[in-house]
């Protein structure tokens, strides 16, 4: 197990999960890491810790260099649990200062007992010299715990950015320019959809105030995925975009169906998008990851929901995806619904209004058909998607971005 240099002095000592699928109900087809760093300077630092199943692998790496009981302090930028083991961090380092925001002294409070453990609070500006290096740290609240920050290595104009600017990634390769770049940014926008897309104003903020500060940054190193060497600029505007709603010009249907009835509306709504010019992915819920489904949602600018009816409302999976996309509190998207249904509705009815609870631009009125679309409904249903198309076309030119 040993280190990867990263900067002079600067090595990642965290681990590899390439088996993990579940992370907290979201799908990680591609694994994650777990990644942690430690800087040799006078004052031996580690920053970050990693999850209780990887601590050993981590010790191994820090071992090919140090002796773990050697480091004096400890910078921890988030206590979330695929972070948390920091109890044997300080079994093996029992000497050693801990750095955090307050937020993260009363979460540990709730896990571990630190009443003997030596534990300093920093805000944002707060700087720890460890030697020919000065810490740098910068508090981010809600990106994406109450207790986050990031530190920026002054010296090696290196930011340690927590959960920011990752990716659940798992890969031999340690550099962003180890990997095929389209794959990366697909994981790039996996990552924000699913975890961090509620924080859109929260994060351009924070470029902002990093901006602000002035800090130089040739290098970004994660918590999660590879390290961004080549072109730390490019995931700094990725982000930037990200954060400010950026989408393509594009539809996708989010549906699931019960005896195939709103799937056979979902052919005639594509064609009518693709009619108006608009390209259209067809996602079914059932037969797709919910992260997939959501990643594909933020990365179009339109989308049509599509439920069966089942006892008046809709459809449990549909249910399920709508709810989950509403706690991410996705903005600047044009949606609709449509379905089918047998002796009784419901189902359009509910999906329109878990679509206002989000305070999306809502395209109306939906489309509902009884039992299965014949001849004219196939028509109706294509006239449906191609007018979608057209408000879509036209809900993205509003946007510079």
């Amino acid at each position: 197990m040993k280190a990867v240099e990263i900067k002079p002095g600067i090595y990642w000592v965290g681990a590899i999960d390439w088996t993990v699928r579940d992370f907290h109900g979201y799908i990680t087809p591609k694994g994650t890491s777990y990644n942690n760093y430690l800087i040799l300077d006078e004052k031996l630092t580690l920053v970050d810790s990693v999850k209780t199943e990887f601590i050993k692998t981590s010790l191994d790496r820090i071992s090919s260099i140090v002796d773990p009981s050697k480091i004096e302090n400890i910078v921890i930028n988030h206590i979330e649990m695929d972070h948390g083991d920091v109890e044997t961090l300080v079994r093996k380092a029992p000497n050693a200062a801990l750095y955090m925001t307050k937020k993260a002294k009363e979460a540990l409070d709730r896990h571990f007992d630190i009443s003997d453990w030596n534990i300093n609070i920093v805000k944002t500006g707060d700087e720890l010299c460890i030697g020919k290096r000065t810490l740098v740290f910068l508090e981010t609240p809600m990106l994406h715990w109450p207790d986050s920050m990031i530190t920026y290595v002054k010296e090696d104009k290196l930011l340690i950015s927590q959960d920011a600017f990752g990716q659940h990634y798992a890969t031999s390769a340690r550099f962003d320019d180890q990997v095929p770049q389209e794959e990366l940014e697909d994981a790039v926008v996996d990552y924000y959809a699913n975890i961090l897309m509620p924080f859109g104003s929260i994060i351009k903020a924070k470029l902002n105030e990093v901006a602000k500060l002035g800090l130089e940054i040739d290098m970004i190193a994660p918590d999660h995925g590879v390290i961004w060497r080549k072109n730390p600029g490019k995931i700094l505007k990725m982000y930037h975009d990200l954060a400010t709603g950026a989408a393509d010009c594009t539809a996708v249907i989010i549906y699931d169906t019960m005896w195939k009835s709103t799937q056979l509306m979902s052919r005639p709504i594509m064609e009518g998008l693709l009619e108006a010019g608009v390209p259209t992915k067809v996602v079914k819920l059932r037969a797709t990851p919910m992260s997939v489904a959501i990643k594909e949602f933020w990365k179009s600018r339109g989308a049509l929901i599509g439920t069966p009816t089942l006892n008046n409302i809709m459809f449990p999976s549909v249910a399920e995806f709508l709810t989950h996309l509403r706690g991410l509190r996705p903005k600047n998207r044009i949606v609709g619904a449509f379905g089918s249904f047998g002796w009784g509705g419901g189902a359009v009815k509910e999906a329109y209004s878990e679509l206002k609870r989000m305070n999306l631009e809502i395209f109306e009125p939906g489309m509902e058909i009884k039992y299965r679309p014949n001849a004219e409904d196939m028509q109706t249903l294509f006239d449906y998607g191609k007018r979608f198309g057209e408000a879509l076309k036209d809900y993205h030119a509003g946007f510079s971005v």
